[in-house]
């Protein structure tokens, strides 16, 4: 089948049965209120009114996410090559699929007008041989962190090659790092956009063929810059939320995370200051411990876990 390439990932769809606590826990963590209704909570970012959270009343559950395509032609050439109708009933015309482990891919076309990022400015930070505030001080207030933006997913799944296979076929995917365990045994990617020279997110879609069943592993929101992070993270702790893991800067994606527990144990990650890349770079091949570890900060908790077995 040829494929459509997906052009932005655009939310995150849950379920929860109490919508006034994952309101909460979302504010606190940076969202905004976009709209509701007695079934429906929609969360949007500080980046534009998007809904990039989305949680319908129900029992506990990771639901899918939404990917975006060019337009309307290749949103109706994904439908004609799959075999399924596109829903016309919806705000926007969605062809809902399946991937190979049961997730909802809601798939829908850009909007017709150009998307326009909204301003942000750059911190001014000083270095030791470069001056860029002079005669102003740096002041963050306290609050919740200001999330722009959904950046990724990662799913454990039932089979990575199969997986993997599904999402590059249906929407062009492209491997940045691919996981081996040995040599000739890969268990994962981090998976790019194909946008041509256009800089990308190193993964919007991680695959992890993990022991136990299929799952939610976690879903991951950029924040302005790194003191916006730190903020947040005070901001979560004093509220008596559930941290996961961090703060600390990643090997694989460089991206400096903070990683947090819904009222239902959904992990959502702050991050901030990732690597991008574009089309024409070649994928690379990591181990399980460029996965797991860190360039500073925080180990991850299995990594914690083997260390203290060991001691």
């Amino acid at each position: 089948m040829s494929h459509v390439n997906a052009t932005r990932l655009s939310q995150v769809n849950f379920r929860a049965p109490d919508l006034d606590q994952m309101q909460n826990f979302l504010t606190e963590f940076g969202l905004l209120l976009g709209s509701r209704d007695a079934q429906v909570l929609r969360m949007s970012g500080h980046g534009d009114s998007d809904c990039i959270h989305l949680t319908e009343l129900g029992e506990p559950a990771f639901v899918g996410f939404g990917l975006e395509v060019a337009d309307d032609d290749a949103l109706d050439h994904l439908a004609f090559k799959t075999g399924k109708k596109v829903d016309d009933t919806k705000h926007k015309r969605t062809l809902f699929l399946c991937d190979p482990n049961g997730y909802e891919i809601a798939v829908t076309a850009e909007s017709p007008e150009t998307r326009t990022p909204s301003e942000h400015s750059a911190p001014k930070i000083n270095y030791p041989n470069v001056t860029n505030r002079i005669s102003e001080t740096m002041r963050r207030l306290s609050g919740p962190s200001h999330v722009l933006r959904l950046g990724h997913v990662v799913l454990n799944v039932a089979s990575f090659r199969e997986s993997e296979s599904w999402y590059k076929s249906h929407f062009g995917f492209l491997t940045s790092d691919e996981i081996e365990l040995e040599p000739g045994v890969s268990v994962g990617a981090f998976m790019r956009l194909n946008i041509g020279n256009t800089a990308t997110d190193h993964h919007s879609l991680f695959l992890l063929e993990a022991p136990g069943d299929a799952s939610f592993n976690h879903a991951a929101f950029e924040v302005s810059d790194v003191d916006d992070l730190m903020v947040g993270h005070d901001h979560l702790r004093q509220n008596g939320r559930e941290h996961s893991w961090g703060v600390g800067r990643h090997i694989l994606g460089s991206q400096v995370f903070d990683y947090w527990k819904d009222p239902w144990g959904h992990e959502l990650e702050h991050f901030s200051d990732g690597d991008r890349f574009v089309a024409s770079n070649r994928p690379n091949v990591a181990t399980l411990d460029d996965l797991l570890g860190v360039q500073w900060g925080d180990i991850h908790p299995l990594m914690r876990a083997a260390e203290e077995i060991e001691l």
